[in-house]
């Protein structure tokens, strides 16, 4: 009887595979989420500006929802930016901006963010842009 137990055993543990399956946790378990707002561009890249000209930047986004989205605050890095925005609700299809306008007053390369709160996603939205600024001649 012990001898069958153990044939028994042997050959269910034969049967099993041991074979270890490896999966990328990154892509198994990814839940992709739609981003209410598709931003045209997050960086941008202004270049060479001169030294004490203000510099504008434009942020456009899209409302791709299905329901209205209100910019309900945007906050530059520094005192050195200003914004503007769009202040009345984005109809879904419709467009949307932010806008910062950069006092390029220190010489040198530069990189700035925005950050942009929005009643369609509770993590807010950086938007970056950088460049150089130049001395005057």
């Amino acid at each position: 009887m012990k001898i069958l137990k153990i044939s028994l055993l042997t050959l269910s543990l034969g049967l099993m595979s041991f074979s270890t399956i490896n999966i990328n946790s990154n892509t198994f378990f990814k839940i992709k989420t739609l981003e209410a707002l598709n931003w045209k561009n997050e960086l941008v890249d202004v270049g060479s500006i001169p030294q004490g000209t203000p510099k504008l930047i434009v942020f456009e986004f899209k409302n791709t929802s299905d329901k209205s989205v209100s910019i309900t605050n945007v906050k530059p890095a520094c005192g050195c930016t200003a914004t503007d925005y769009t202040k009345d609700a984005i109809a879904p299809g419709k467009l949307g901006y932010v806008k910062a306008t950069f006092n390029a007053g220190v010489v040198g390369a530069f990189t700035k963010t925005v950050t942009v709160t929005t009643t369609a996603d509770e993590t807010p939205k950086v938007l970056t842009f950088k460049g150089s600024v130049e001395a005057k001649q």
